[in-house]
């Protein structure tokens, strides 16, 4: 069976989702927040198990213009829901209304439970209550400028949701953000990486797995696990493939530092979490006593932002200190989010490339750096 899917994305990393669905040997369409594309089972739990940069993973089984409650509720029925959910099927069902003639969203999503009750009743001649026991099949209905679009949840917990963060500090990155930010800078693990903002460790927790070729999903499971269309089979075969595709024994040059030795702790923690804490050196120091490796050397990380009273001077101080360490060493390439607008002007060099992006509903920039080459 082949199905239509989408990839919920960030916004602003449409482009990044779809490269890796794309390296995954899948074709891709690209809207606001989602990249398009097709495939059967192997394609749901391939890119569960290895999508670093997305938020979840969704079939999509209807979209149709709906003004009327009667419209959504006809069309939701006649959709093949019996295709993929059994008759013992859980079904919760989420939803949302943007610029839509129906507004109220308790009422679309009651609407939609209630067709989809009636469709799977009559399939499997069912009288009076669903059990609604079995595996989950989170529905979700999305109404746009009258337009539904109905998606079935294949990933359960959204993607971020690696399964190694057993601490985190005030404001953690998401894992899926962390990875994009790597991604856009090009980290590949041939390179020594640097973050000294390491916080609870995400960002080069998630180095780790790209430079030792870890399946990001491989320490979690998903509610499509549990369905009859994805067979189990698959899933072990596939996992049991990424597991021996993995390159355990690759040597690694991560250092994670950060002023607050709790922090470094929950880093340590969180690495040793998913096997990676010999990949990693942490280390607690305060990025004014760090020095500058030689060479070509990436660092990639999420300083403090300074939107607190008080914090503006220290760091302030501390981009300055980033500014140093990139005259000290020509070579040293820097990925930087941010969401001070004075970025640029504190560290007294132009990025020379520039990106949006949203750090949680923080609109941030994420500057980057390019070291000189050798032959530079």
């Amino acid at each position: 069976m082949t199905f239509k899917l989408l990839a919920n994305t960030p916004m602003g990393l449409e482009r990044v989702v779809a490269d890796e669905i794309e390296s995954l040997g899948y074709e891709t369409t690209l809207e606001n927040g989602r990249v398009f594309f097709e495939g059967g089972a192997e394609a749901i739990i391939r890119t569960n198990l290895m999508m670093r940069t997305a938020d979840r993973i969704r079939i999509i089984i209807g979209d149709f213009e709906a003004k009327t409650f009667d419209e959504l509720f006809e069309q939701t029925k006649a959709l093949p829901w019996s295709d993929i959910l059994g008759p013992g099927a859980e079904f919760p069902v989420t939803g949302r209304s943007h610029k839509s003639t129906l507004y109220s969203v308790p009422d679309v999503q009651r609407i939609v439970k209630k067709a989809v009750v009636e469709h799977l009743r009559d399939d499997f001649s069912i009288k009076g209550k669903l059990p609604e026991s079995g595996p989950r099949y989170k529905i979700d209905v999305s109404i746009h400028k009258d337009r539904a679009l109905l998606t079935i949840d294949t990933s359960g917990p959204a993607l971020h949701r690696r399964g190694y963060r057993t601490g985190q500090g005030e404001a953690p990155i998401k894992e899926t953000l962390a990875a994009s930010m790597l991604k856009l800078a090009n980290y590949d693990g041939t390179k020594p990486l640097i973050d000294p903002f390491a916080g609870s460790g995400t960002i080069v927790i998630e180095a780790a797995m790209i430079a030792l070729n870890i399946a990001p999903g491989s320490n979690r499971t998903f509610d499509s696990e549990k369905w009859d269309i994805v067979p189990l089979e698959e899933w072990r075969r596939i996992r049991t493939e990424l597991e021996e595709a993995a390159l355990y024994d690759r040597e690694t040059e991560i250092y994670a530092s950060d002023i607050d030795e709790h922090m470094i702790q929950i880093a340590r923690d969180n690495a040793m979490e998913v096997g990676l804490d010999d990949n990693i050196r942490f280390e607690v120091k305060d990025i004014h006593h760090l020095k500058a490796r030689e060479g070509a050397v990436q660092m990639v990380t999420n300083p403090p932002y300074g939107e607190r009273i008080g914090e503006a001077k220290a760091v302030e101080d501390m981009y300055s200190r980033v500014g140093e360490l990139m005259k000290s060493n020509p070579a040293l390439s820097v990925y930087l989010m941010t969401s001070n607008k004075e970025f640029e002007h504190i560290v007294g060099k132009k990025a020379t490339k520039r990106r949006k992006l949203f750090n949680g509903y923080i609109e941030t920039t994420f500057f980057q750096y390019w070291g000189k080459r050798a032959e530079d």
